[in-house]
């Protein structure tokens, strides 16, 4: 396809209320607040906190505008650049705290990266023919019976369980959140096969749980 990446992106109803598609910013002005803020954020990071976690939140950047969104145009491959690039946050956080990234910030980097497939897997499903209009090649789009969005739906809910389990045997979690992380994770390994709104809605559910018994582990 020749189309531009806004008439790409404009073809595709489910981004239509967005500011560029339609109309409501310019391109320029999008471009000129991404660069000041990512500019502001970087500099406040690296001297009001440390060095690392402004070099980190600068390779979230990267990786996304420079890698992961012109790979969506080009192969289905596209997802895991960008759950690289949407699994760092944690680690900035986590770098934020204890600039020594320790094994406990990768497992928070592993269990971030492994739930976005699923979750992403799932959109690509439900918004196949707005990524077909759009010229974007997601799995869903190049093998359309699903069959493979469902295979590999499994195998990374499947992979999440050991992952998200893992913060109790590196000293971040006990053996309460381990219970909640393993029924979690087996709710989501059950329904890795009903590719739409069902995965969608639970790969939602299921971080916000995760989340939320960690904080409650920390707090008693």
């Amino acid at each position: 396809s020749t189309r531009s990446p806004r008439a790409a992106t404009a073809s595709s109803a489910s981004f239509h209320s967005r500011a560029i598609v339609a109309g409501r910013m310019k391109k320029g002005e999008a471009f000129f607040i991404a660069i000041a803020l990512g500019v502001i954020g970087g500099v406040w990071l690296w001297f009001a906190v440390n060095a690392i976690s402004a070099l980190l939140a600068a390779s979230t950047i990267v990786i996304y505008v420079v890698i992961y969104t012109p790979l969506k145009r080009r192969t289905a491959w596209c997802t895991l650049v960008g759950a690289v690039s949407g699994a760092i946050p944690p680690v900035v956080g986590w770098a934020a705290a204890n600039p020594r990234l320790t094994l406990g910030a990768w497992v928070l980097f592993a269990i971030l990266f492994t739930w976005q497939m699923p979750h992403f897997l799932a959109i690509a499903w439900m918004y196949r023919d707005d990524y077909a209009a759009a010229g974007m090649p997601m799995l869903p789009v190049i093998e359309p019976d699903g069959r493979r969005t469902a295979q590999q739906a499994l195998v990374y809910a499947a992979a999440l369980w050991p992952v998200s389990v893992m913060p109790a045997f590196v000293g971040l979690a006990s053996a309460p959140y381990t219970v909640v992380a393993t029924v979690l994770g087996f709710v989501l390994i059950a329904l890795a096969v009903c590719n739409g709104p069902l995965l969608y809605d639970y790969t939602l559910i299921y971080k916000g749980s995760l989340n939320g018994t960690v904080l409650v582990n920390e707090i008693f």
